[in-house]
């Protein structure tokens, strides 16, 4: 690469950090046609001394997130087109190997083959311990009862990548300007100006933070809070093996190996070499191995979190000391200190699993640092405080190629994308992260808890139970306590899944209820489907706080609501309407009820969990200047009563008429209710006869008491989200996040009911285009569609691959599922081609290494 010294005065867009992010970025704005790209970083180029420089670069594509096997399926494609400096393929496709030494954990790599075929990751196997072998003669086969195979996995040098994309990325007018440290960002009026380094201020349109470990501390100096961890593992590279001699390579004549040696000293002389045979992980015992010519690296998570503090990193010294390697802890390899591993240190387990590296000599040994995230995805995209300043960070040399092609795609025509089609980063977006989730202290814990748990065998329904719980609490919490509710920690609010004084429910409904085997059985318990089917006879109760709830005002406030949503929005002061919010592309982003609460005053009520913020930033982005958003969701306590008794109940306590003639479906009234004031919304996500009621926080648990006390005579009982999930399933509601999203757009997801083109909205062009399509006689790639299995007593968790009876290949993926306690079935979600789409379709899905039954329904269903 031809990097400058000199820091220009302008540019159009500057990429704060040449690691692997910074420069995939750069490659994919000059190849998208973007101009006046900038690069700057503290350290040399291409080795940066940032985690790029010291990463062995090991890519295993599948996880169970789609969002990272997209990334890594991508990455590795990009990689395999790049040439490094030694005029050789920069990515090695040796495959990778996952091996078990437990039940538990072949159990887990028949849940990756079933993920990677939902992904669409080539030619996923299990292996017995004799063909993991074959591949890997070092493998001792008496310490391991199988592996995972996938043939495309492999390695690809951090550096090597890094030089081959800056080339690029110079050759179609990217400026990369090395030793020049980033000191701060300048804005104004809530807009990017410039960045100010070391040497001088760029000014700029739009600014990507790119640093992973560093990137906190930029973003402090802006006031974005960043929940970015740095934490330590250590990596090692063991002296020549006898066994591995004939695959020694002298690699001190590759063109970037100076460079290399400058900042990582002689250990460049193992890290440039790539590996000859497929790249291993132990997860039983955290680790991961490859090989460098003749010697054996060892990398080790399987020790105590380390999390330093990101003021305490400093930069990467002129000496050569690299600020993202630490010194190697020698007690974290030699003994046992992780919490979740007590009985084995690293080293024991890596003698056992390759005896070659038994008594070998460790020649290099650090503790290098990544990024951790609180759900451990990436943090992209447009930063809601400023106009211009986008994220890139918590990201791995893995997933780096097919994050930055999104991310540029995101920044060039405001919708993310890879290989030409949508994809939703919601659960990636920078935007996600609730206010406490900015504070060191829950960084740096849930950084240390996503770093334990980062090869353990985690269920997809666990939460943490120690580490920063008790964060928020809904004014209902001390009555939940009371009633022993299962709580979750769900966005930081404690929410109930269950309640165990629901217990007694059990016996009443148990032959409604079918056991389930061990796996699918965790984090659930009969209750669940006790409560859901109480509400749907008799009446419940649900504590929805933690939706977000958005207030809009402002003269032009009815003009705003219309231009974000699809539905005619011409409501009258108390009318409520369901509608979506779409993107640019058509996709939707959001499903809301919008209540006109007054002339000039709307309120809109949306999906909570980790992905609600998104939504307020949405709106927030799209507002205009007369036009105030402000976010309610925690000066508002929420709950609904619904089911055949929720009149009855609400008649106690107000004398308000409730009558279908007085209050109809989506209508809105304010009231009281004893002494405490409400907004009641005729509307029920349960699907049955309801009022979601609204009243300031201080008053949400008098109401919520108040509706206790009136229904005991009625049934009611009050009801978590597990019942919640199970009864809007069966009603056919979509969830957002999980059944709903970007990569749908209303028709495609059964809703085109919800959208009228004769108003104007974002979006409307990509949906007329659709329909002209559809009218001309094209056909969507995908429908949704409402799936049950035809066995009654069975049920299965999302994400698994859907397929044609006996087909190989996959149509599709379980978006989400539960069990319909009403209509007696596992009921699941997927989007399928529309030839599979058709009620009455039979089709097969794989879980938990078995295919079952299933067949597509008209819904709803209930």
């Amino acid at each position: 690469m031809d990097p400058t010294e000199h820091v220009p005065e302008q540019a159009g867009t500057v990429i704060v950090g040449a690691g692997i992010v910074g420069c995939n970025l750069a490659y994919q704005l000059t190849q998208l046609g973007r101009e006046d790209v900038v690069v700057v970083d503290q350290g040399p180029m291409p080795t940066t001394g940032g985690s790029s420089t010291h990463a062995p670069g090991i890519m295993f594509q599948t996880a169970e997130p789609k969002e990272l096997s997209q990334f890594a399926d991508y990455s590795r494609r990009l990689y395999s087109d790049l040439e490094g400096a030694d005029g050789q393929q920069a990515y090695n496709e040796v495959g990778g190997i996952e091996v078990a030494r437990t039940e538990e954990r072949m159990d887990f790599l028949q849940r990756r083959v079933e993920h990677a075929k939902a992904w669409g990751i080539d030619d996923p196997q299990l292996l017995s311990p004799e063909e993991v072998t074959e591949h890997l003669p070092l493998v001792d086969d008496e310490q391991i009862l199988g592996g995972y195979y996938s043939p495309t996995d492999g390695q690809v040098s951090g550096v090597v990548a890094c030089d081959a994309l800056a080339r690029e990325a110079i050759d179609r007018g990217a400026t990369f300007v090395p030793h020049t440290r980033t000191e701060d960002v300048e804005t104004a009026d809530g807009e990017v100006q410039s960045v100010i380094t070391e040497r001088g201020a760029i000014e700029c349109d739009d600014v990507v933070i790119a640093t992973n470990i560093w990137a906190r501390q930029l973003g402090e100096k802006l006031g974005v809070h960043l929940p970015v961890a740095p934490v330590e593992h250590q990596y090692t590279m063991t002296e020549s093996l006898p066994e591995l001699e004939e695959s020694a390579v002298d690699i001190t004549d590759h063109p970037l190996f100076e460079n290399y040696e400058n900042v990582s000293g002689e250990k460049a002389k193992r890290l440039l070499v790539g590996p000859d045979r497929p790249i291993l992980r132990d997860q039983d015992n955290a680790m991961y191995f490859r090989t460098h010519g003749d010697a054996y690296g060892i990398g080790s998570y399987n020790h105590e979190p380390i999390v330093p503090d990101p003021q305490d990193l400093g930069g990467n010294d002129p000496d050569g000391e690299q600020g993202s390697v630490h010194e190697f802890t020698e007690q974290h390899m030699n003994t046992a200190t992780h919490p979740d591993r007590p009985d084995k240190a690293p080293r024991q387990a890596s003698d056992e699993l390759l005896p070659a590296t038994d008594g070998a000599n460790l020649d290099f040994k650090y503790n290098g640092m990544f990024s951790e995230s609180p759900n451990g995805l990436p943090i992209l995209g447009p930063v809601e405080q400023y106009d211009g300043l986008w994220t890139a960070t918590a990201i791995w040399v893995t997933h780096a190629g097919g994050a930055a092609r999104a991310l540029a795609q995101w920044m060039e025509t405001g919708v993310p994308k890879l290989d030409g089609e949508p994809m939703d980063l919601a659960h990636c977006d920078v935007n996600r992260f609730d206010d406490h989730e900015g504070s060191w202290d829950f960084t740096r814990d849930i950084g240390a808890e996503e770093y334990r748990i980062v090869y353990n065998v985690m269920h997809p329904k666990w939460v943490w139970t120690e580490n920063q719980r008790d964060v928020r609490r809904t004014p209902m919490y001390h009555s939940h306590k009371e009633l022993d509710a299962e709580l979750w920690a769900e966005a930081g609010w404690e929410e109930p899944q269950w309640f165990e004084s629901n217990a007694d429910l059990v016996e009443t409904y148990e032959d409604q209820i079918p056991d389930r085997d061990e796996w699918t059985g965790t984090y659930w318990s009969p209750i669940e489907g006790a409560e859901a089917l109480n509400v749907r006879e008799n009446v419940g109760l649900h504590d929805m706080t933690s939706f977000n709830k958005i207030e809009v005002v402002g003269s032009d406030a009815g003009a705003f609501v219309q231009r974000l949503c699809t539905n005619d929005m011409d409501l009258a002061v108390g009318d409520v309407k369901y509608t979506l919010m779409c993107n640019e592309a058509g996709g939707v982003r959001a499903d809301i009820t919008v209540t006109r609460t007054d002339e000039d005053r709307y309120l809109l009520l949306t999906t909570g969990r980790e992905v609600g913020n998104n939504h307020v930033a949405w709106v927030r982005a799209h507002s205009p200047d007369d036009v105030v958003v402000n976010d309610v969701t925690s000066s508002l306590a929420a709950m609904v009563c619904t089911g055949p008794n929720a009149r009855k109940v609400l008649s106690e306590v107000t004398d308000v008429d409730l009558s279908d003639e007085a209050f109809p479906f989506f209508s809105s009234q304010e009231f009281f209710v004893k002494n405490v004031p409400v907004r009641a919304l005729r509307v029920s996500y349960a699907g049955e006869l309801g009022w979601e009621l609204y009243t300031p926080s201080e008053y949400g648990e008098r109401l919520w008491e108040y509706l206790l006390d009136a229904g005991e005579a009625y049934g009611l009982r009050p009801y978590g989200n597990g019942a919640l999930n199970a009864l809007r399933i069966e009603k056919g509601f979509r969830l957002w996040g999980q059944d709903l999203h970007t990569e749908h757009d209303p028709y495609e997801a059964g809703l085109g009911w919800a959208v009228d083109l004769d108003t104007d909205f974002i979006g409307k062009d990509a949906l007329s285009d659709s329909v002209a399509a559809v009218a001309d006689g094209g056909a969507p790639s995908q429908q949704v569609a409402c799936l049950t299995l035809d066995d009654e007593s069975e049920t299965i968790l999302p994400h698994r691959p859907v397929f044609a009876p006996d087909g190989d290949e996959a149509l599709g993926y379980v978006h989400s599922a539960e069990y319909g306690y009403s209509v007696g079935a596992c009921v699941a979600y997927t989007y399928l081609p529309p030839a599979y789409a058709e009620p009455g379709t039979e089709v097969e899905i794989l879980y938990e290494g078995d295919r079952y039954d299933a067949t597509v329904r008209e819904e709803p269903l209930a």
